[in-house]
């Protein structure tokens, strides 16, 4: 639905930022929920979760289909589908953990990799072809098509609850990782507008403005995020110890190969945000690519992606999966230096395809091999757990990714787009101002509309019309290029955090349930 921001914002006769609050919404109740929901199938019925979920799914999407403003767009989208999709993400992994062992499940594993590829290829040509050509409300109520088929399917999926002893919910810990996600995921939201730590602009809850010591919401939200997770590991600890059921196992917290993959998804989920966010920017900002055009770009990233995903998971025969994961990184590394060197204005989608199509391929070997290795670390008892986990360390990853990245890219795009103005103008300014001018461009730039720019550019003579074209398009080579050696050193960071996986995945006789499990115990 990104895709189709623009077309909403003039449907609704309201702003950019109101739109991407629905998006942005979407994702914290996932992050929020995914933790707690991933536990269900330890007490019910993952055939009957499945079932109430996707139902729940569809009535959100219906909701959204017919809402007539943004609020009921909030309310079915953000609310109702997130809080399904936040049941069934963790779900699926755990229905494919205790479906299959070994080499059936590393193949698994190497498909559902390979389907997400699909999705995440689909999704924005699908979307912006129907909002092209059509409406954005099909992008809704195509998916109703979509969980009648898999409600078909659910019929296969065990009817029998993970633990034969019937425990209550830990609301305790409940609380905590919801305020925990929460917290993190606004503070890397708000971090993009307002700043990490001093406040950029001010920030204003109704009329009462909100920078104590001139600092930014982000560092205060983040802050209480990263206590609440810290009480929450403390608080299941004292659960556990007195002979209770919490939320997530604490040898599944200690579980060094388990946590291993999960710093490795984590950090691999914020390179692939991180990228996915600049390169479909710089295409159609540089190249004028619609929405759809750029889908169809890459797919190169998408084809090779999947194959390696769903055609590599048997290489663990010869080659340890931990080597084939630290493949995939370098291949990642390899194709984002080579987009480095391209990056200008000789660079097109033939020159492209090659590197493109190599970072496709690493993130292929990488998740071929990740989901399986880190579920596999924890005993199958434990599989609903450890998924939450393992999503709600992915949710925040993709909410860092984009922040982080997105917010370093524009930056510095406005930056360099101030800085040609000046130039032209052979103006100079202190720094105080030039943020302050890179500021006045951020707020005019998030909710101008496209026949506002062309009105403003109509007024300039051609003279200055060409000049500002030229800069806009220097400064995004300039953000591009940095952009994309930021994500090279987060790709390193991800090779020496690889450095720490097992070298080998458990078999299942060397997965036995924890002596100490809390639901033994019970």
């Amino acid at each position: 639905m990104n895709v189709a921001i623009p077309t909403m914002v003039a449907e609704y006769d309201t702003t950019v930022t109101a739109i991407q609050g629905a998006v942005a919404l979407y994702s914290l109740v996932i992050a929020a929920l995914i933790l707690p929901a991933g536990t269900l199938p330890s007490r019910h019925s993952s055939r009957r979760v499945m079932a109430v979920a996707l139902i729940v799914y569809a009535g959100g999407t219906l909701v959204a289909a017919i809402s007539w403003n943004t609020t009921v767009l909030y309310i079915g989208w953000s609310f109702i589908e997130g809080s399904a999709a936040a049941v069934l993400f963790p779900l699926t992994f755990t229905v494919l953990t205790v479906s299959y062992e070994d080499e059936d499940r590393a193949k698994a594993f190497g498909l559902l990799a390979g389907v997400h590829g699909v999705g995440s290829t689909l999704g924005p040509i699908i979307g912006g072809a129907l909002t092209t050509f059509a409406s954005w409300r099909w992008g809704f109520t195509l998916q109703l098509v979509g969980v009648g088929i898999i409600l078909f399917f659910v019929q296969y999926v065990s009817s029998k609850p993970l633990s034969e002893t019937s425990s209550s919910l830990d609301r305790g810990g409940t609380v905590l990782s919801i305020v925990g996600a929460t917290s993190l995921v606004v503070g890397f939201l708000l971090s993009g507008k307002y700043g990490w730590l001093l406040a950029k602009r001010p920030f204003f809850v109704g009329d009462v403005q909100l920078n104590p010591l001139g600092t930014s919401p982000a560092i205060w939200f983040l802050g209480v995020g990263l206590l609440a997770f810290a009480a929450f590991v403390q608080y299941e600890r004292r659960l556990e110890r007195a002979g209770k059921s919490p939320l997530v196992p604490l040898h599944v917290l200690t579980n060094r190969s388990f946590l291993s993959g999960v710093v490795t998804y984590n950090i691999r989920s914020i390179v692939s945000a991180g990228f996915m966010f600049v390169f479909p920017v710089y295409l159609q900002a540089v190249l004028g690519y619609t929405a759809f055009e750029t889908g169809l770009a890459l797919l190169p990233y998408s084809i090779a992606s999947i194959l390696f995903a769903t055609l590599t998971t048997g290489w663990r025969t010869y080659v340890s999966p931990k080597t084939l994961i630290q493949v995939g990184i370098v291949c990642m590394g390899v194709g984002l230096v080579l987009l480095y060197e391209q990056t200008g204005p000789g660079q097109t989608i033939r020159r492209m395809l090659p590197p493109v199509a190599l970072y496709g391929a690493g993130v292929g070997l990488i998740v071929a091999q990740i989901g399986n290795m880190t579920m596999s670390s924890v005993p199958t008892a434990d599989s609903p757990e450890a998924s939450g986990v393992l999503n709600i360390s992915s949710s925040i990853g993709f909410s860092l990714g984009t922040a982080v990245i997105g917010s370093f890219f524009l930056g510095r795009f406005y930056g360099s787009v101030v800085d040609g103005v000046l130039r032209a103008e052979h103006e100079s300014v202190s720094g105080a101002q030039r943020t302050e001018l890179i500021l006045a461009l951020e707020d005019a730039a998030e909710t101008a509309t496209e026949a506002t720019q062309q009105q403003f550019l109509r007024q300039l003579s051609p003279e200055r019309r060409q000049l500002l074209a030229g800069i806009f398009e220097a400064a995004m080579f300039d953000a591009q290029r940095a952009a994309l050696l930021l994500l090279v050193l987060l790709v390193l960071l991800l090779l020496v955090a690889s450095t720490f996986l097992p070298r080998q995945i458990p078999e299942a006789d060397e997965r036995t349930d924890h002596p100490e499990s809390s639901r033994d115990r019970q």
